[in-house]
């Protein structure tokens, strides 16, 4: 039987037909929301030890965050109906300033008195990027469920 085409966007960075961009995006998400957490719990304790694990959450998180933007990129310039929606494009760029402030986030805490480099700052931008987070994630869960992008078939 022949396959039809459909007239939703597909993804052009997959495994075995699975989109690999959904399967990556948790993890940075878990990692930036981990540095929420873990700023919280410096500003209640004063511990040290939570402003090293902000600042490796966040490293963990710019790593993962660049393997997911490297396999978004691919599904967005692969595919011209994908680059029709301004959902994709305001996706992007929110994700885009997430980097930015998470970059702005290491670089705040970075030397000999990190624990206190990460407050407020720290904590500030650990605020607005979940805040961006969100906002994002409901941009991505609208391109699956209401533009179908990446789905192969079309929903039973």
């Amino acid at each position: 039987m022949a396959t039809q085409m459909h007239p939703h966007p597909h993804s052009t960075a997959q495994v075995a037909g699975h989109p690999i961009h959904p399967m990556l995006i948790p993890f940075p998400i878990a990692f930036f929301v981990g540095t929420l957490a873990t700023d919280i719990v410096l500003a209640a304790t004063g511990d040290a030890f939570w402003a090293r694990m902000s600042f490796y959450l966040i490293c963990a998180g710019l790593a993962m965050a660049a393997l997911a933007a490297l396999t978004g990129l691919t599904d967005v310039l692969g595919d011209r109906l994908l680059r029709q929606h301004n959902t994709v494009w305001h996706h992007m760029i929110g994700n885009v300033a997430v980097v930015a402030l998470e970059i702005v986030s290491l670089i705040v805490r970075v030397g000999p008195h990190h624990a206190a480099n990460a407050l407020p700052w720290g904590l500030i931008l650990s605020i607005a990027v979940t805040l961006l987070l969100l906002y994002t994630g409901w941009l991505g869960g609208k391109l699956v469920f209401r533009i179908h992008a990446g789905i192969s078939e079309e929903p039973s």
